[in-house]
């Protein structure tokens, strides 16, 4: 069944690997993105706390990430 391109976009966006799981061809990727990014939250949120100044680097670089796995899965879901 094919999957809506701009749902697997939005929801790797927001949320590292629950497009790639949406789309569901690579489980194991899916599955460890999703746990890279409850990873990655807490440490975003540690990081704000303890080095303030280093947070918006942190910031920037998910932000680059999410829209990188955005684009891969609205490709992917377009296949």
């Amino acid at each position: 069944m094919k999957k809506n391109p701009w749902i697997a976009a939005v929801l790797n966006f927001f949320f590292m690997g629950l497009g790639t799981l949406y789309i569901g061809r690579r489980k194991l990727t899916g599955a460890g993105l999703t746990l890279a990014a409850i990873a990655l939250t807490y440490v975003e949120l540690q990081l704000q706390a303890a080095a303030p100044a280093l947070y918006p680097i942190m910031f920037g670089a998910v932000f680059v990430a999410n829209t990188v796995l955005a684009i891969d899965g609205y490709n992917e879901a377009k296949m």
